[in-house]
């Protein structure tokens, strides 16, 4: 998605070119602003009014990329994003498929008549959003015709009020050429009054339209891209009904539309259990190794108790004979009992090693039984 970033950088250039020009301009600028302050005033507080406004459809579209760029690339964060204005009939539609159990957007499809009524929703927000704009250019040209007729009028009169005034009682040229300066100020003031009016009315049409047409190229470009990304998630109908679309009755469409909706359930489905097939046997090939641990280690304990009784017999005649022997000394006593120490060592690890055995054997036992009921249910 195009960025309005470069359609709002042109529409300050083309701002600062203006002020620029009035700033060039200003002494007559004044001069005319002066002939009627009342009505120059609301044709600038309407131009900088439709400014503000022009530019608000421009930064308004941002929002919209980013969220709309956000939904096609990480749509996870959709939640952490304020809800769109333009596109709300499309957040409303991928959140009604997430409230029925979807997959949130991920085989996101929509019929050509869906897309069709979704664009005609947006394309209409899009064109109600400028008539206000185009309303301000057209109240500015009226502005400006009403200022020129009102100063026409005042011209009018003026003149008829100093052609009547005119007289040569006296015979005095001078006193008649006084009188004539003097009635020619109302004239004059009149003709200021409907020229400034005119001049800041057009001129003031021509800023907001060239502003009203770039903020029209940067909501037809976000438009034009928005359908053409809609394009690629539309399912077309073929054969016979989509030779004649326009016959198909309202509620075939809806039974054919609602019956692929069920295939792509029932296929999200199949690669759900799918999924749980292969989870189950990663499980069991686990469990299969742990088991052969078990045994391994099993085996072990059983080698080791082997030796313990072979060394336990190996030592019995020896003991027998220390045994016998009478009144050994205190180095025999010694060695017995060091003897003895050793052989309660190996007794208490051998009891040690059967309990840890006995322990892991039982854990992978009910690890074995919980996988085992696990497999054995039937899938939803």
């Amino acid at each position: 998605m195009t960025r309005p970033s470069g359609y709002l950088i042109r529409m300050l250039a083309f701002l600062v070119a203006v002020g620029v020009a009035a700033a060039l301009l200003s002494p007559v600028l004044i001069t005319a602003f002066f002939n009627n302050p009342v009505l120059n005033s609301l044709i600038l507080l309407i131009l900088l009014l439709g400014i503000g406004w022009n530019l608000n459809q421009v930064v308004r579209l941002r929002p919209e990329v980013v969220w709309l760029e956000t939904y096609q690339t990480s749509r996870s964060r959709l939640a952490a994003l304020p809800s769109p204005r333009l596109l709300a009939p499309m957040a409303s539609m991928l959140a009604m498929r997430e409230g029925k159990g979807g997959d949130g957007g991920r085989h996101f499809t929509l019929s050509a008549t869906g897309m069709r009524s979704l664009l005609d929703g947006i394309s209409s927000r899009l064109d109600e959003s400028r008539e206000l704009s185009r309303y301000m250019t057209s109240l500015l040209i009226f502005l400006g015709l009403l200022g020129t007729f009102w100063g026409l009028l005042q011209t009018v009169t003026s003149v008829s009020d100093v052609i009547g005034s005119m007289s040569l009682g006296n015979g005095d040229m001078n006193l008649m050429f006084d009188q004539l300066k003097s009635g020619l100020a109302k004239p004059l003031h009149g003709m200021g009054t409907a020229f400034s009016a005119s001049m800041y009315g057009l001129a003031g049409a021509l800023v907001l339209g060239f502003l009203d047409l770039t903020a029209g190229q940067a909501q037809n470009r976000f438009f034009n891209e928005l359908e053409e990304w809609l394009a690629g998630l539309t399912r077309l109908a073929s054969g016979a009904l989509a030779e004649g679309d326009g016959s198909v009755p309202v509620y075939v469409q809806a039974l054919l539309e609602q019956t692929a909706e069920n295939m792509e359930n029932l296929q999200q489905i199949l690669t759900r259990d799918e999924d749980n097939r292969i989870r189950a046997n990663q499980t069991a090939m686990t469990l299969n190794d742990r088991l052969a641990a078990l045994s391994d280690t099993m085996r072990s304990s059983q080698q080791l108790m082997l030796r313990i009784a072979e060394t336990q017999t190996a030592l019995g005649p020896a003991l027998q004979r220390l045994a016998d022997v009478q009144g050994g000394d205190e180095a025999s006593r010694d060695h017995l009992r060091n003897i003895e120490i050793y052989l309660q060592r190996l007794v208490a690890e051998n009891e040690q090693g059967r309990t840890r055995a006995t322990t892991d054997l039982r854990n992978d036992l009910r690890l074995l039984t919980r996988t085992v009921a696990a497999l054995a249910e039937p899938p939803r």
